[in-house]
């Protein structure tokens, strides 16, 4: 978005707004950018007519009673769900003069990008939004205004950077100054190739030499030392040598002025994607939009290699290997880094989607906590402080059989228990809690329920004889045990229970 001067928002006319779609939306709004909404697959709608590549109005007037109804109903529901993100908008051609002046009223537009219909329309309101809003921005300009947009190799000519070139000229032989992580690159131009007429730059043939460029084109540069050049981040040219060090400083201020949202932790994922703008959107949604953050220890720009996957595979001789983890976004990965990556134990999600990469990470360490929760059930005792019931004892010895009510915290099955009043006696193990004569796994502060208690060692204990209802039971804690609870199941205690947790510690004098 931050390249646009106007932009087409493409809105699923069958699911209405997505996740992604809205955060396009916000990120537009955050930068002031004007644009129209695409309301697509309105050939989906039911018994429609195709009328290929036809202005949206005349191939609705072709369609039955029921397929308008539809698509009415549709667009209302997009159009109230964009009200509820703050846009006000309406079907273009229902837009009357005072909403086309209004600022912040956006027009809705039709559309099928399979057939075609209401293409011509979509380009009429760039034109016209163009000529309305942005007749300044438009006005050409000597001073050059280039961004990167991809780098890759191609065999034949090396590395290359595909440059937008919106204002200002660039010549072959021109001294250019890129952007890396490693500080400014400056580069002799040697060559500038565009594609031939109705060609995409992706689509491979041979391409158009050019002495010089003028802007807005976009162009491929040839040159030497732009393996490391950032996607997303400007060019600018040297004119003379004793503005060098200004141009390279300018040159740096994009990244400069992200440094704060690149600043990593010392524990965290690495984080790739394939340009800094994609970089920088990944980072905030991890840090500010994820509940709670993830955090990240290093960043870069491009495909995944073998070295990356070295650098952020440090996070399992830390003991923290969840962290060993790549999250790739919009980015290739390479073979070498995908058997080195199952070689050093690292993870590698990727996806074209910032949400989808989200959930893959979340789903990953829900499994992992899970798993280690499974594992620390032995170990981690939940605190609990209970007070039997007298008039319901229904077994005396092993297995004792009581009603209780719980007076603090949480009571689990396996949670050992013993009376400090009595010297830390040990009354053995909860086997199983009943309540209304359903089994549950835990019981919490205020509940009555019936519990089986069950003592391995000591199967001559009885109630009545050793201890009676005039003793509290205690979860027993230790260290271990409070260690595990703070490792594995943080969520899964509230803070009157941590305060039971201090209370408890200083009971069995635990450091």
């Amino acid at each position: 978005s931050s390249l646009c001067d106007v932009a087409i928002l493409v809105v699923d006319l069958m699911h209405g707004l997505e996740q992604q779609t809205i955060e396009s939306l916000n990120m537009l709004k955050k930068r002031g950018t004007p644009f129209v909404v695409a309301l697509n697959k309105i050939d989906r709608c039911y018994d429609w007519k195709v009328c290929p590549d036809a202005p949206i109005r005349d191939a609705l007037k072709q369609q039955p009673e029921g397929t308008v109804s539809e698509f009415r109903t549709r667009a209302s529901e997009a159009k109230l769900q964009l009200q509820e993100q703050g846009i006000n908008s309406n079907i273009y051609w229902e837009m009357g003069e005072e909403d086309w002046e209004s600022s912040d009223f956006v027009p809705l537009v039709p559309t099928s990008a399979v057939t075609g219909e209401g293409v011509q329309d979509i380009l009429l309101l760039l034109c016209q939004m163009a000529q309305r809003k942005l007749w300044r921005q438009m006005m050409w300009h000597a001073n050059l205004q280039a961004t990167v947009l991809e780098v890759k190799q191609i065999d034949g000519l090396g590395m290359t950077v595909d440059v937008l070139v919106v204002n200002g000229y660039l010549r072959e032989g021109d001294k250019a100054v890129f952007c890396t992580l490693d500080g400014p690159v400056v580069a002799e131009i040697r060559g500038l190739l565009t594609p031939p007429p109705s060609r995409e730059m992706r689509v491979k043939a041979d391409y158009i030499h050019h002495k010089e460029v003028k802007g807005a084109v976009g162009v491929k540069i040839i040159g030497n030392g732009l393996e490391k050049v950032m996607a997303g981040t400007s060019v600018l040219v040297i004119k003379n040598d004793e503005e060098e060090e200004d141009i390279k400083a300018e040159v740096m201020s994009d990244l400069t002025s992200l440094t704060n949202k690149l600043n990593t932790d010392k524990v965290g994922v690495m984080v790739q994607a394939s340009t800094l703008g994609a970089l920088e959107a990944l980072l905030q949604f991890l840090r500010e939009e994820t509940k709670p953050p993830i955090p990240v220890s290093a960043v870069g720009i491009g495909a995944i290699h073998k070295r990356d996957v070295t650098k952020i595979s440090i996070m399992n001789e830390k003991g923290k290997s969840e962290y060993a983890t790549i999250l790739a976004f919009d980015v290739d990965v390479s073979n070498e880094a995908k058997t080195h990556a199952q070689e050093m134990g690292v993870r590698i999600f990727t996806a074209d989607i910032i949400y989808h990469l989200f959930d893959q990470f979340t789903r990953y360490m829900e499994n992992l906590m899970e798993q280690r929760r499974q594992e620390a059930a032995a170990i981690a005792v939940f605190p609990s402080v209970i007070r039997i019931l007298p008039q319901h004892v229904f077994n005396q010895k092993d297995p004792i059989i009581v009603g209780v009510e719980i007076v603090e915290g949480i009571l689990k099955i396996g949670t050992p228990l013993c009376v400090p009043a009595l010297g830390g006696l040990h009354i053995g193990k909860v086997t199983s809690i009943e309540a209304n004569g359903k089994e549950q796994e835990t019981a919490r502060k205020g509940a009555s329920v019936a519990i089986r208690i069950v003592n391995e060692h000591n199967p001559t204990l009885t109630y009545g004889r050793q201890f009676d209802s005039t003793h509290s039971l205690y979860s027993t804690l230790s260290r271990a045990s409070i260690d595990a609870l703070k490792a594995n199941f943080k969520d899964k205690l509230e803070t009157d229970d941590w305060k039971l947790v201090v209370k408890l510690k200083k009971i069995f004098n635990i450091i």
